[in-house]
């Protein structure tokens, strides 16, 4: 009799413990998260862009979850979880293995430097793991043959076509012929990528190369680099360069008086809010390719750019925009996969096709991805340092149709 009334007290527990859990599930799912990791330069060379990158997801996670979540999954929130790369390619694969395996993310995102998104990505792909990148912009990056790859912003063969088609529509509407063209870029796999394009279309263009000069971005001197630019009278200076190089070369420029006719940079360092404010009048004619400025022509933008600006001080850039729109595409997925299964958000992610909502405040029609994983739509926008209201702003100049009304790029930028 004993035991049969512990039995009968066991089960009744048991029964009310059942029922207890079946009555909390909408609640316990409610308070689910999805784990995202991010690989991030949150030091180093690049820790300006990361920290950007950082703060532009945090504030559309933070939209996201305070309009309900994920609500095909019970409205489940975002959770970000990071890693700081460094910028160093060994780091990142370490940490992003970490973030899989010990963290147990759902999907990941990262890592802007291309040398450290090239292998992460691969670590991610191995582990069937979604990886969305917003920015880093090595071609081959989706061009393995991945499935679990999907890249929102333009690949630097697109932005080289691209300065090349700027260079010569700009030389149609001036009368202004350019020859002489000088590489000048950082040595990591950005930098490279980028001037192995240059080389290419350059010759197809016929133009003469003068200088062709990687440094490393971690030099505290560029003067040798500047006084060889000097030295060859470029038409035409062509830079990729991270935050603290974009701002010593511009600067180096200025104290040495070298002056080409045009000075056409690659966003990164150029477009980090600190060049602006660390260059000032130095800057002036430079243009700056990038796939986003604050005076681009979306509904979305300016209250999405106000927004940014007063939380932390300073606008969106392109980077920032793009790890912005990272989080409303993988929401996207999310609430379409209904599912936190690898594979169900990689499939979700391949069917794509955003192009309305706050997360639309890019340049560009939407984001839809390839077979390759690459966002089919991505697009760039020149800008030019100008005069704006008594200090130097970036101004919208290319495509034409694109152009601030009533701006009259100043080409070339240097007499």
């Amino acid at each position: 009799m004993k035991n049969g009334s512990i039995t009968t007290i066991l089960a009744g527990c048991m029964g009310m413990a059942l029922s207890a859990a079946l009555f909390a599930a909408p609640a316990l799912a409610a308070d689910k998260t999805v784990k995202i990791g991010n690989v991030e330069p949150l030091s180093g060379p690049s820790a300006s862009v990361g920290v950007q990158g950082k703060q532009a997801r945090e504030m559309a996670i933070e939209e996201i979850n305070a309009a309900g979540g994920i609500k095909s999954l019970g409205g489940a929130k975002l959770e970000l979880v990071y890693a700081d790369s460094k910028s160093d390619p060994t780091v990142g694969v370490t940490e992003t293995e970490r973030l899989i395996n010990t963290e147990k993310v759902n999907l990941m995102t990262g890592c802007w430097n291309s040398a450290v998104t090239y292998p992460a990505t691969q670590v991610a792909e191995r582990y069937g793991i979604p990886f969305v990148v917003p920015v880093a912009v090595r071609d081959t990056i989706t061009e393995r043959g991945f499935k679990n790859v999907f890249r929102i912003a333009a690949k630097d063969s697109w932005w080289v076509r691209d300065q090349f088609r700027f260079l010569k529509d700009m030389q149609e509407e001036t009368g202004v012929k350019l020859q002489k063209i000088a590489f000048v870029f950082e040595n990591g796999d950005w930098g490279t990528g980028f001037a192995e394009k240059w080389r290419e279309l350059a010759k197809k263009d016929g133009y003469e190369v003068v200088l062709d000069e990687p440094y490393p971005s971690t030099a505290t001197d560029l003067t040798p680099v500047v006084t060889k630019l000097k030295a060859a009278k470029p038409d035409i200076v062509m830079l990729v360069s991270n935050a603290a190089d974009a701002i010593l070369l511009t600067n180096t420029m200025a104290e040495m008086q070298v002056k080409p006719k045009v000075v056409l940079a690659s966003g990164g360092g150029h477009a980090d809010p600190k060049f602006l404010e660390n260059t000032d009048t130095n800057a002036l004619g430079i243009f700056d390719e990038v796939e986003w400025n604050t005076d681009v022509n979306k509904p979305a933008a300016k209250p999405a750019n106000e927004k940014f600006k007063k939380k932390y001080g300073y606008d969106l850039t392109g980077e920032s925009v793009d790890a912005y729109v990272a989080m409303y595409v993988i929401a996207d997925a999310l609430e379409r996969a209904a599912s936190t299964e690898p594979a169900k958000i990689r499939d979700a992610l391949a069917a794509t096709n955003l192009t309305t909502g706050p997360g639309m405040v890019v340049s560009y029609d939407g984001v839809q991805f390839d077979e390759t994983g690459q966002n089919k739509n991505a697009g760039i926008v020149i800008v030019q340092v100008a005069n704006v209201d008594g200090k130097p702003d970036r101004v919208t100049v290319w495509p034409k149709a694109a152009r601030r009304a009533g701006y009259v790029p100043a080409f070339p930028a240097n007499k």
